[in-house]
């Protein structure tokens, strides 16, 4: 005889114990997140992954027009988005929260040029960080200072991500958007490591 253990008629002892076991359960790992809290994060971890799919979306765009640097460049952002999801991900989940993974819209796929490129990023990088600074102050609301502190580091990272991006467009409104100076940005931002 078989036993299926999802079914809360089991020969394990039936409805109530399964019952009584799911509520110990539950009791024992009780989020220490707000609800509205959890649903903002897992908000940004939907943001999080939708901004690497888009960069990711960037980098092949930028392949495709022989800026393998620049191309570079977005892949590694590519990885520090997902870096960033997963740091909310392992954060609900050591609170007690659950996280719940919504589908992600397909990103763009073709930009005028490398400047165009890089103004979605800034456009999209003041995104994020709205996003984030509304999900501190839901944190502020809710007197949790653990996601406080966790979230005063995704604060700061938004600080430089906004700064990077916007002296690299800084420097292609020096050296323009086509010709020698922009392949020597290519070369430049193809030297990027990952953090």
């Amino acid at each position: 005889m078989s036993t299926n253990l999802c079914s809360p008629h089991n020969s394990l002892g039936g409805e109530h114990e399964a019952h009584d076991q799911y509520s110990l359960y539950k009791e024992r790992n009780m989020t220490m997140l707000s609800k509205q809290l959890q649903e903002a994060i897992n908000e940004q971890i939907k943001v999080e992954i939708s901004s690497a799919y888009g960069y990711l979306s960037m980098s092949a765009y930028l392949e495709s027009v022989s800026m393998s640097g620049i191309a570079h460049w977005m892949r590694v952002q590519h990885q520090e988005e997902i870096s960033h999801a997963l740091k909310f991900f392992d954060y609900v989940h050591e609170r007690g929260g659950r996280v719940v993974l919504e589908a992600i819209d397909r990103p763009l796929g073709d930009f005028k040029s490398v400047r165009d490129v890089f103004q979605h990023v800034a456009e999209n990088e003041r995104k994020v960080t709205m996003m984030i600074n509304k999900v501190y102050e839901m944190a502020l609301k809710d007197n949790d200072y653990a996601a406080q502190v966790e979230l005063q580091w995704f604060i700061k990272e938004q600080v430089e991500e906004e700064k990077s991006v916007a002296t690299i467009l800084d420097q292609i409104a020096l050296v323009g958007d086509q010709g020698v100076p922009l392949l020597m940005l290519d070369r430049q931002l193809g030297a990027r490591s990952p953090k």
